[in-house]
């Protein structure tokens, strides 16, 4: 399967190593800055021979290119420009995390993809982690009974000095702010776990201790989901000095969990009225990661592959992007009008936080 790669910072090798694991056929990678390529291509002898093209222009890439497969890792305002364009060209797509800044451009996204019959993947790799995989087969299985009550918690650290390395990041046109960037997948694995469908979101976001970014660097909201559950959403870079955890806790009847570590790759606590033969495991799992971001690429890339031949939705698809999308929207414009926000969101986008802080 042909591959191509638009954007070569910060996460792309998260991406190629998947590639590689996959044996995917890497033919192009793009990027507007021409050392990112030659720096991403030099890692971990990624380059084969020179026979990876590169492009400053991804239009043109696509143009000269048999290309099955493209995954975009760009800043994030140009996430729904660039995926449009390639499901335009019949070319399956797998976007980083937020797949869109609207609800108008994630929903022109699915339908899209629909109308040009191409697969969709948005890039939340952390379910694939095996503390989330085991939680969620217990919740599949009925174990936790009726859950009462969820939270999340991304305590994490960012320095001036992260936000110095590209001009895009802290803004609300191509970033979004703590919740949209760096927290959106525990948010997406809360309202996964939690049922999915919401009632409605009370929200307050604050900009803290980063007066140089035009974003928050705090966000906390309480959710209520139409099942009955309640879940709290708790976001920030303010941790001092490093990172802290990033945490999701399950109440139900007859089960609790807490899912722990740096990037949701421990179970930490595991107790449930019944017994089951995993559970001795369960209780002491951790899933070593070299990074923050977890070693989930590899797997969901294995998944896009597999929906691709088999002609299935993905195991994230373009649903899953635009809920987690959605979710951070209502927080944001329960912050920007004072109220609780009730879902679905018709339309919303980070640019109608322009000036917030």
């Amino acid at each position: 399967m042909k591959y191509a790669l638009i954007g070569c910072g910060r996460i792309a090798i998260n991406h190629i190593k998947a590639v590689t694991n996959n044996l995917l056929k890497l033919v192009a990678v793009c990027d507007i800055v021409p050392t990112q390529m030659e720096s991403l291509l030099d890692k971990d002898n990624i380059e084969n021979n020179g026979a990876v093209k590169r492009y400053t222009d991804y239009r043109t890439m696509i143009s000269e290119n048999e290309i099955d497969l493209i995954a975009i890792t760009t800043e994030s305002g140009k996430h729904a420009e660039i995926a449009l364009y390639c499901i335009d060209q019949g070319i399956n797509v797998i976007i980083e995390k937020p797949m869109a800044m609207s609800i108008k451009y994630a929903n022109q996204i699915i339908q899209k993809s629909e109308d040009r019959q191409v697969k969709v993947s948005v890039c939340h790799q952390n379910r694939f982690n095996k503390a989330i995989q085991e939680t969620r087969k217990a919740l599949e299985a009925g174990r936790f009974g009726k859950l009462s009550h969820g939270s999340i918690n991304v305590r994490w650290n960012r320095k001036k000095s992260y936000y110095d390395q590209a001009s895009w990041r802290g803004t609300w046109s191509q970033d979004g702010g703590t919740l949209m960037n760096q927290c959106i997948h525990g948010i997406d694995l809360l309202r996964w776990m939690m049922g999915g469908k919401i009632k409605k979101v009370y929200g307050v976001t604050k900009q803290q201790l980063h007066d140089y970014l035009e974003t928050e660097d705090l966000g906390m909201a309480v959710v209520e989901f139409k099942n009955g559950a309640i879940a709290t959403i708790e976001g920030t870079v303010n941790v001092y000095s490093k990172n802290l955890e990033k945490t999701l806790y399950l109440f139900g009847e007859k089960g609790t969990v807490k899912v722990g570590g740096t990037s949701a790759n421990t179970i930490d606590v595991w107790q449930f009225a019944d017994e089951a033969s995993q559970d001795s495991e369960n209780k002491n799992l951790i899933e070593d990661t070299s990074n923050i971001y977890g070693n989930g690429h590899t797997s969901l890339y294995a998944d896009m592959i597999d929906a691709i031949e088999n002609d299935r939705q993905p195991y994230v698809d373009a649903y899953a992007g635009k809920d987690a999308v959605e979710l951070v929207l209502a927080i944001y414009k329960s912050q920007k009008e004072g109220v609780s926000v009730e879902l679905p969101l018709e339309d919303f986008s980070t640019m109608e936080m322009v000036g917030e802080f």
